[in-house]
């Protein structure tokens, strides 16, 4: 285990100060700031730090962070299980049975220095691959060593205003992008519109912004936004009852998603597809991603493991191949930054 003190960084600001931890959201409706990190499958971490401060996040220092080779990645399913994966959720859509399920991996990769700090990686997605929702909790007693560098919002609040911002849809240019991109994207932008309106006051779901076009390194996005006004009453765990898992990585609709992920992956996702974010109880503001583009050190094992999780949308329109191809181009710039050595000059980052 580290005995790194914890922290967490969000938005330009860092927390220490370690004050409480708990799973319960409803801690999130009290007082002071929290991190908060959700796992696909449920478990969630909220912990409030007592010192918060803005600071940037410190440029990279020479050999604070030795990361896997690009080759020493193990996939949970390799490409003949996944795309044979995509034929089958394509069954699965014939049947009825489901419209769209995202379908995702965990790649694993023995850590080369067992003491290794999370917040030096993040040093190296701050420069490599900036990201709009990125931050960093590192909580190593409660088994939460986490960087991520999402590009997708799950949750925003500010008062009783709720906002999420699914995306579907993924290519190297904009001129990759297809009729089932955008397909995909309503798909999903209903079902978080139907998962915000179980917590909403009844006409305040609206979507003000439907497959816009988002550049991010190496790669764009189809990007709506969903917002709403929180119901009297509801608070935190309504909310998460409400949304959690994030529709965009499970699927439409969500159920029937959620037993096939269940049927086809052969190793839980984590923080990857979870939530990552911060809660500012006393200012009624919160940001959450999506655990998407997001690192954990996992210390369960005889020697500690850096994971990473990469996925794609299955509908009828799918290419097996393709869509492997896509998992790929999300993971290699992150897993390329991760060893040290930056996508773009081939050079190492530090």
């Amino acid at each position: 285990m580290s005995d790194l003190a914890p922290l967490a960084r969000f938005d330009g600001l860092i927390a220490s100060g370690l004050q409480d931890v708990t799973d319960d959201p409803a801690a999130l409706d009290s007082s002071g700031f929290w991190a908060v990190c959700a796992d696909f499958e449920g478990r969630t971490v909220c912990a409030r730090f007592s010192d918060v401060r803005k600071e940037a996040v410190p440029p990279p220092v020479p050999g604070a962070w030795r990361g896997p080779a690009t080759g020493d990645w193990d996939s949970s399913l390799d490409r003949d299980a996944y795309t044979a994966g995509v034929r089958r959720i394509r069954e699965h859509i014939a049947a009825g049975d489901v419209y769209q399920a995202n379908l995702c991996r965990v790649l694993s990769a023995p850590l080369p220095d067992a003491g290794a700090d999370v917040d030096a990686l993040t040093s190296l997605l701050a420069r490599g691959n900036p990201a709009p929702y990125a931050g960093t909790i590192r909580l190593p007693g409660h088994g939460v060593e986490v960087a991520t560098a999402s590009p997708e919002l799950f949750l925003r609040r500010d008062g009783r205003i709720v906002e999420s911002g699914p995306i579907k849809g993924t290519g190297r240019t904009e001129n990759d992008l297809l009729a089932k991109d955008h397909a995909e994207n309503v798909m999903i932008v209903d079902l978080v519109r139907n998962d915000l309106g179980r917590v909403c006051a009844t006409g305040s779901v609206s979507v003000p912004d439907l497959c816009v076009v988002e550049k991010h390194p190496g790669l764009v996005h189809l990007v709506s936004t969903v917002r709403g006004r929180l119901a009297d009453g509801a608070g935190w765990p309504e909310l998460f009852a409400a949304a959690f898992p994030p529709g965009s990585v499970t699927g439409a609709p969500k159920s029937s998603a959620l037993r096939i992920i269940a049927e086809l992956e052969r190793a839980p996702r984590g923080p990857y597809c979870g939530a990552v974010g911060w809660v500012d109880a006393d200012r009624g503001t919160a940001s959450l991603a999506v655990g998407i583009r997001t690192f954990w050190i996992d210390r369960t094992g005889p020697a500690p493991l850096l994971r990473f999780g990469t996925g794609a949308g299955i509908t009828w329109g799918s290419d097996p191949e393709r869509e492997w191809d896509e998992t790929e181009l999300k993971a290699s710039r992150l897993l390329a930054v991760a060893s040290g050595a930056h996508p773009q000059t081939g050079r190492t980052a530090i």
